[in-house]
């Protein structure tokens, strides 16, 4: 078995300069045409064997919780990747630490409800870190396979993570030690915890897999969103490297068929994702269902035009799909059919995560401005637009109309404190030496605010009094 290395030398405190050392960025593999995906991503997989032998605990009984309780256990926060929390938001932040990661960052930081933080990154000793959000020092650290800065994450309600890399999927406990390794043919992109308390795996060739949180064993049988091969036609296939497409998935590219995180309605089962079909010029969003016996796909609409670099999000009652393209289109579609409620350009191709809550809408997109869409039904309206405010990452909503984003303010990075009633900025945090962009913003169960920038630092900021 294959299990996470954790870091036996001492702990350092935030900016000591004894950080991990970031090493050489290894090169990824070349990628070779989408349709060698759509022929081969089957092989090996559908016969994977789960391993489980280091697994704490092998009883199938679990009573530990799931889903968005306290912290951010979700790349969006929660199964609807909604991007919006009932913590209500301070208004008057101040920076409590900050520490680089060692390298860079690639998917959304996760915390748990006691405030552990889990992070995926890619250096020369450590691929997923753990830090503590009283004072940011390292928890544990451990080694992964290169495409882990990539992968989906998600926390249960006792920390443990569950997290992709190069061909498996992983669960780790809240010390970083090793319960068991699932192998999958790609990188899971997407990791969500359906209704009944399982995992739900997507990895960018679009295998599907529900596993148990306990074991790591399938559940039902796995799904290929791609189709299965046709073995008589090509009977000697390859497997194509795990890491294949992977670039792609930051803007929903054609070498990354499955580059979202699925947006799952954990009362009903059904859960949404994008997917490309190699040599299609529109991507499709797709409406399955997992019932505790199998996956089944229920519509697909083909709608994404230059595909899509936008999770999924579901409105609080499940009845509506936001999901953006490539073309610089938001659009609503009918969660039970399909059908396209309406479609807003935003005048910039959306990115990462939209934030739904109570009907206002904040989408994402490096390149576009802070902006606010109510939706009324059958269209959508401007509630109110910031255009003085260039997004650097995920606006995200709290309860009491606090909102917070990060923008270019002169030549640094600040994160911006907004009233999402009406945009107008209400206090404002410049991130010391943050460059680039960030790759999200999370907020903790007691109105802490984590903003991870896409270069491998992380800034924690804690509500003043």
């Amino acid at each position: 078995m294959r299990s996470g290395r954790r870091q036996t030398g001492r702990d350092h405190a935030p900016r000591t300069g004894h950080e991990p050392d970031g090493g050489a960025i290894p090169d990824r593999p070349r990628p070779r045409t989408a349709s060698t995906v759509a022929r081969a991503l089957v092989v090996a997989a559908v016969g994977a064997v789960t391993l489980s032998s280091c697994a704490f605990g092998s009883t199938k009984y679990d009573d530990i919780t799931v889903g968005a309780g306290k912290g951010w256990p979700l790349a969006f926060r929660d199964a609807r990747n909604s991007g919006s929390t009932p913590v209500t938001g301070s208004r008057n932040l101040g920076l409590s630490w900050s520490r680089p990661v060692g390298g860079p960052v690639g998917a959304p930081v996760t915390i748990g409800g006691d405030g552990q933080i889990f992070v995926t990154t890619r250096t020369s000793s450590c691929n997923i870190f753990s830090f503590q959000m009283l004072t940011g020092r390292k928890r544990f650290c451990n080694q992964m396979g290169p495409s882990a800065v990539d992968a989906g994450s998600a926390v249960d309600g006792s920390d443990n993570v569950y997290v992709g890399d190069d061909g498996a999927l992983y669960s780790f406990n809240n010390m970083g030690q090793p319960r068991w390794r699932t192998p999958v043919a790609g990188v899971p992109v997407s990791v969500q915890f359906t209704g009944d308390g399982n995992v739900l795996s997507a990895s960018q060739f679009g295998q599907l897999d529900v596993l148990s949180r306990q074991t790591g064993e399938r559940e039902v049988p796995t799904f290929q969103l791609l189709g299965d091969p046709d073995f008589l036609q090509a009977p000697d296939l390859n497997r194509p490297p795990d890491g294949q497409g992977i670039e792609d998935c930051a803007t929903g590219g054609p070498q990354c068929p499955v580059a979202n995180v699925s947006a799952v309605d954990e009362k009903s089962g059904r859960f949404y994702a994008t997917v490309w079909q190699p040599g299609q010029g529109t991507a499709d969003l797709v409406a399955l269902t997992y019932d505790g016996k199998e996956i089944r796909r229920d519509w697909s609409a083909a709608m994404l035009d230059g595909g899509s670099g936008t999770s999924p999000a579901l409105s609080s009652d499940g009845k509506t799909v936001y999901v953006g393209d490539n073309s610089n289109r938001l659009m609503a579609v009918d969660a039970s059919n399909g059908h396209t409620k309406w479609v807003q350009d935003l005048g910039f191709p959306a990115r990462g995560g939209i934030s739904v809550s109570n009907g206002l809408l904040l989408p994402a997109g490096d390149g576009g401005h802070l902006m606010a869409l109510r939706d009324k039904g059958d269209s959508a309206e401007i509630a109110w637009e910031r255009k003085d405010l260039e997004l650097r990452g995920q606006p995200v909503q709290t309860a009491g109309g606090t909102g917070y984003t990060v923008a270019p303010m002169g030549d640094q990075l600040t994160l911006v404190t907004f009233d999402t009633r009406s945009g107008a900025t209400v206090h404002s945090n410049d991130l010391p030496g943050a460059q680039g962009t960030t790759i999200g913003t999370s907020v903790g169960a007691d109105g802490e605010v984590l903003v991870t920038t896409r270069i491998g630092e992380i800034f924690a900021f804690k509500p003043e009094k």
